[in-house]
């Protein structure tokens, strides 16, 4: 359990390494469920879609960094933090409400950006 692959045929295979040691129990929730489906709508550069996994909140927040994975407790959902949202201050994105951050994409998170709505796959790399 090192690293989860959102893929579509778009993108590719965008590598995301869990954070077992900031969030272990969000963790361990996600990977149990992969592989799954997403379905993602855009909220300014975010995208976030509900998932088949039902946790509570665990070292949460609502302030997070370009390039983070967050799963928010409140709506089962799996959001992708690329930018700054509509409840941003400045240039980072600010989740609507708190989120367990459970990954970091290893790569470019920006390439998200090019999408209204993203369908793909998420499993296990």
């Amino acid at each position: 359990m090192e690293y989860i692959i959102i893929e579509n045929e778009k993108i590719g295979q965008m590598k995301a390494k869990l954070l077992t040691d900031k969030n272990p129990k969000t963790c361990e929730a996600i990977w149990n469920a992969l592989p799954f489906e997403v379905n993602l709508s855009r909220w300014g550069e975010e995208l976030y879609g509900e998932i088949p996994v039902s946790l509570e909140e665990e070292n949460s927040q609502v302030d997070c960094e370009v390039g983070d994975i967050g799963y928010w407790p409140s709506g089962k959902g799996f959001c992708i933090f690329f930018g700054p949202t509509p409840a941003s201050k400045g240039d980072k994105p600010k989740a609507a409400s708190p989120v367990n951050i459970f990954a970091r994409v290893d790569g470019d998170a920006k390439i998200f950006n090019q999408f209204s709505s993203f369908k793909g796959q998420v499993k296990r790399g």
